[in-house]
């Protein structure tokens, strides 16, 4: 039988500060630099729970739920919610938060596909999962219906 990890075991916590560079002419921060933390973050945890190295296979939704302006705080959070042999579902949430006022709101929520690679880059088995909080398990129980929509995606495009 397949070894299971608890699925808080890939827990991973960022926090980037938004920086002038970083943003557009309003002043909030480009899509592409979030989108570029949330790759990173969910590589970062696809390791940690895999053990090997990863690659992205699909970044399957994004949704920007506001925006973080110069000056706020990023904290990015992610954690593997689903496993297949090869695959791991990677889930990100962004929240931004306004150290002078202390606002924090919910910016971005993200999931991605990362595939374990060996070391000939061929995609190896990955160890199966295991929810231990209500939020884990809620995550846990909808990974079959977003697996299930992912591969009618893939079919539409073929």
């Amino acid at each position: 039988m397949q070894e299971k990890r608890p699925m808080g075991q890939s827990r991973t916590i960022q926090t980037k500060l938004v920086l002038p560079p970083d943003t557009n002419h309003l002043q909030t921060i480009f899509g592409g630099k979030v989108l570029a933390y949330i790759d990173e973050i969910a590589d970062i945890t696809a390791m940690k729970h895999s053990k090997t190295a990863v690659v992205t296979a699909s970044i399957d939704s994004v949704d920007f739920v506001s925006s973080a302006r110069v000056g706020d705080v990023l904290e990015l959070e992610a954690i593997v919610t689903s496993t297949g042999r090869t695959s791991m579902e990677v889930f990100v949430s962004v929240h931004s938060m306004n150290l002078l006022t202390g606002e924090t709101k919910l910016t971005t929520e993200s999931f991605l596909t990362m595939v374990a690679m060996d070391e000939n880059n061929k995609p190896t088995p990955v160890p199966g999962i295991y929810p231990e909080t209500e939020a884990e398990k809620s995550l846990f129980e909808t990974g079959p219906a977003r697996r299930e929509h992912r591969k009618l995606r893939s079919e539409m495009k073929h």
